[in-house]
């Protein structure tokens, strides 16, 4: 079998933190939603069925839970913060995906969301 890429994905994670331009924002807090693809080649864990050769979505999602726990004003900073949190956590990670959404953001819009993208690789 030929396997042209892998990853590991984590999909609709609901976070309640403390983000924001505004400071009333960061002292009440919001829900944010988060989608992240690590790529990474997990051929090993796929031949041995052995969780060493794979990177565990579970400790994925526990960086983006501590990083997440830090206040920021920009969802820049923080999407920057926790991709370079799973590279140095994780180096068997090629490229991460991050999506990072402010659920019903102050902006005076109708909207499910509003946020950043980010493709980082090493």
């Amino acid at each position: 079998m030929i396997i042209d890429s892998s990853s590991i994905i984590l999909k609709d994670i609901r976070i309640f933190a403390h983000h924001g331009v505004l400071p009333q924002e960061r002292a009440v807090g919001a829900y944010f939603t988060l989608n992240l693809r690590i790529q990474t080649d997990f051929s090993r864990a796929l031949a041995t069925d052995d969780l060493a050769g794979t990177i565990s979505y579970a400790d994925a999602f526990e960086v983006v839970k501590a990083e997440m726990a830090v206040p920021s004003q920009l969802l820049e900073h923080v999407a920057g913060r926790i991709c370079q949190a799973l590279f140095d956590r994780f180096p068997a990670a090629e490229a991460i995906h991050l999506e990072l959404l402010k659920e019903n953001p102050p902006m005076g819009a109708d909207c499910a969301g509003a946020g950043v993208a980010l493709d980082a690789a090493r």
